[in-house]
């Protein structure tokens, strides 16, 4: 009995998708190689490791402890392939990435082609999502965090930070006037989030602090969906410079309140769990956005530039 990684595959990948069908969108194969490498693997452990009904899939009890082995050998099959690459000082593998899908769009995205270019042989997987996720629930290698972090079982790297600023389209300053002082707000329509509270607090000086509570007239969950409806003239909006730059550049967005603004940058930070070691191709992704971050695009980070 020789099991093979493609059958393992197939196994693990039915499992975590609920489906042959969804298995074969992800790993690229037809719906009938799937399934014959199903059939094949419970042929070779004359076993059945997944009961089929009319709705879903089911594992059986000796598929629940087959599955904890084929992750296992997938695992160190996908080790010992990005070691070999190591060697070479060509860091591969598939990297699954999450971000705010503000932050994938204006800060991810327009360095992917670079990155690739540099390292070809990493998959990039994207994903997004405006809340907080699980690492290990969504698969995730990386995911990108704007703000203060709150879970300690994490490790940390700083990537950056990103200046807030109070916006407004300039069709909307003409409609409805510019504001002068904080006390002006009160007349204006304020777009703000749905959660959390502390991003509605904006960098004003007043009399009471450093920072304005506002309750916002019109309220979103994504800052891509308050950057649009700025765009549109619905109102003043407090967004961060990394996903509003091209728009100030155009004259899109302007800044108001300058002289009552005060200097806030959200931090910028890559997460990933502290019981894993930080892999090459992770590694080399991290040095790169840092170095684009920080103003430096396209420089190669260290791991590019070393010699085997």
């Amino acid at each position: 009995m020789k099991l093979t990684l493609e059958e393992l595959a197939a196994f693990v990948a039915v499992v975590d998708t609920g489906s042959i069908t969804a298995a074969a969108e992800q790993l690229g194969q037809t719906v009938s190689g799937i399934s014959r490498a199903l059939s094949r693997l419970e042929d070779k452990l004359e076993t059945t490791l997944l009961r089929r009904t009319t709705r879903r899939l089911e594992l059986t009890e000796e598929g629940g402890a087959m599955l904890a082995h084929a992750r296992g050998i997938l695992a160190a099959a996908d080790t010992a392939e990005e070691q070999m690459a190591l060697r070479r000082q060509r860091p591969a593998g598939k990297l699954r990435v999450n971000a705010a899908s503000p932050f994938m769009l204006h800060a991810v995205v327009p360095l992917v082609g670079e990155f690739r270019r540099l390292y070809p042989d990493i998959e990039l997987e994207l994903n997004t999502n405006d809340q907080i996720i699980d690492l290990i629930e969504h698969r995730t290698d990386v995911a990108i965090r704007i703000g203060a972090l709150r879970d300690s079982t994490l490790h940390a790297r700083a990537l950056g930070t990103s200046r807030l600023r109070v916006l407004a389209s300039p069709a909307y300053l003409k409609a409805h006037g510019r504001p002068r002082g904080v006390a002006d707000l009160g007349g204006h329509t304020l777009l703000g989030f749905t959660q959390p509270e502390a991003l509605n607090r904006w960098p004003l000086r007043t009399e009471a602090g450093m920072e304005l509570p506002i309750q916002p007239h019109l309220a979103a969950s994504s800052g891509e969906t308050l950057r649009h409806l700025a765009l549109a003239g619905q109102g003043l909006v407090c967004l961060a410079d990394f996903m509003t730059e091209a728009d100030r550049r155009a004259g899109d967005l302007v800044q108001v309140l300058v002289d009552h603004t005060v200097e806030v940058r959200q931090s910028i930070h890559a997460v990933y769990y502290l019981n894993t070691q930080l892999s090459a191709r992770i590694a080399c992704f991290l040095d790169f956005l840092a170095a684009n971050l920080a103003g430096e695009p396209g420089r190669a980070p260290a791991a590019a530039k070393r010699k085997p």
